[in-house]
């Protein structure tokens, strides 16, 4: 379990200065970091279920549903799971590209 340090303006301000940044630096690199993170879990979970089902997109998984190959009651979550982690990491990716 990662500590949560109290970071006050001035303490900020000083991080900032002893790193040779600006303080608009230090926050979008630490916002870079962050995302980074964040996409990298969803990547994560991503491959997960497209191992499961060995599939390679949502539109793979969605063409096993129309030929009868896996039954929609056993997998609809993961499916919607899926869409939405898509859909996450697209925007992330996004996100990411505008923080260059």
């Amino acid at each position: 379990m990662s500590t949560i340090l109290p970071l006050s303006d001035d303490k900020f301000k000083l991080l900032a200065k002893e790193l040779g940044l600006s303080e608009e630096e230090v926050m979008r690199q630490s916002l870079r970091t962050f995302l980074e993170r964040k996409l990298k879990e969803i990547k994560a979970e991503i491959y997960l279920i497209k191992t499961k089902y060995m599939i390679s997109s949502i539109e793979e998984f969605e063409e096993l549903y129309k030929e009868g190959k896996i039954e929609e009651k056993d997998s609809f979550e993961d499916f919607r799971r899926l869409d939405h982690l898509e859909f996450k990491k697209e925007e992330l990716e996004k996100i990411l590209e505008e923080l260059k």
